[in-house]
């Protein structure tokens, strides 16, 4: 393929730029290569924690793939740091540990989703590229926890209610969109369910947290589950 026809393709294709954190230099790379071969752009590794943030903050990966047991620092606070200012950035946890805290301490910290190393490759590259298109991926199983996990917290009386201003107005469908969001489907099952396209669900979900002063998925299925939406 002459250089010109790739670059093309790559405009419209969009391919998406992945950077890999593990400690594991052999895991590490296994993983890179694997990603590679599968068409992502592997713009970076990095095998610590301090390292992870600086390499990220340069190359501006679309998803960050990430162990959470890491030298330096560890993964959550990666994550943290990562997504606190940049919250565009989608983060997949693939870790050895299936333990339910360090799920749910990933999700907090601003993880998209959580895979366990024991993933085959195709669900692997099939994960990153769910992550980079903002739905959530998890290992089964793993997915209702965090829904409930997302309960919890919205029952979880909200700090500072009192000068919230008055609620934005969303569009009936946005509003339609956000319970959908809230009762854990996929912005692909969304989009089949309301004969839209992927692309407009995504668009809706950004305008939603545009108008909520929102910065994620987590925070947007706990502003729903606080109102009810999941059970509408």
């Amino acid at each position: 393929m002459s250089e010109q026809g790739h670059m093309g393709e790559q405009r419209t294709a969009g391919t998406v730029k992945v950077m890999v954190v593990d400690d594991h230099p052999m895991w590490r790379d296994a993983v890179a290569r694997d990603l590679t071969a599968a068409g992502f752009d592997v713009v970076a590794t990095a095998g610590d924690g301090p390292q992870a943030v600086r390499r990220a903050r340069a190359v501006a990966p679309d998803v960050l793939v990430l162990d959470l047991n890491l030298p330096g620092m560890p993964g959550v606070q990666v994550c943290k740091e990562l997504v606190g200012a940049d919250p565009g950035l989608r983060v997949l946890v693939l870790s050895a540990s299936g333990e339910h805290a360090d799920v749910l301490e990933a999700v907090k910290s601003g993880a998209t989703g959580y895979l366990v190393k024991s993933a085959s490759t195709q669900e692997l590259s099939d994960a990153v590229r769910s992550t980079a298109a903002g739905d959530p991926v998890f290992t089964p199983g793993l997915a209702g926890l965090v829904l409930g996990e997302y309960r919890r917290l919205a029952s979880d009386p909200a700090p500072a209610a009192s000068d919230e201003p008055k609620a934005p107005q969303l569009t009936e469908r946005e509003t339609e969109v956000l319970r959908l969001v809230a009762k854990g489907l996929s912005y692909k099952q969304i989009a089949e369910r309301l004969v839209i396209s992927h692309r407009t669900v995504q668009n809706h979900v950004q305008n939603t947290l545009g108008k909520l002063q929102l910065h994620n998925r987590v925070e947007l299925v706990r502003y729903a589950i606080e109102r009810g939406l999941d059970d509408a």
